[in-house]
């Protein structure tokens, strides 16, 4: 059975995120977080966080085996941006783009 979690809006982009989705994708989830923990990056903290959901998720529908879940899915898509002006000399302006990104991971049983 696929147990999900998904952080919606997170306040960082997705290109930052990306990285740390495929490296754990396919992986066993005990794998997957002992390898986000020794990573410093923001990113690695908010896709352990959603990992750590997904695995809590499975406890509460009481899985099988916690200890045998694999990550099937880790992606991170793209969010809304924030548009904000930056003044510059001479009466200009310039555009700041603020991105925001959804990041979805799921974990399932791995004799499926």
């Amino acid at each position: 059975m696929e147990y999900k979690a998904h952080h919606y809006y997170a306040d960082v982009t997705a290109r930052k995120l990306r990285p740390f989705a495929t490296m754990i994708r396919g992986k066993r989830v005990d794998e997957a977080l002992e390898a986000l923990k020794y990573y410093p990056n923001r990113s690695a903290r908010l896709i352990e966080a959603v990992l750590t959901s997904a695995v809590g998720n499975a406890k509460y529908l009481e899985a099988r085996d916690i200890d045998e879940l694999i990550v099937t899915e880790a992606r991170v898509d793209g969010g809304p941006m924030f548009k904000r002006i930056h003044t510059r000399a001479r009466g200009m302006a310039y555009q700041i783009k603020k991105r925001l990104a959804h990041i979805h991971i799921t974990v399932a049983d791995a004799q499926e």
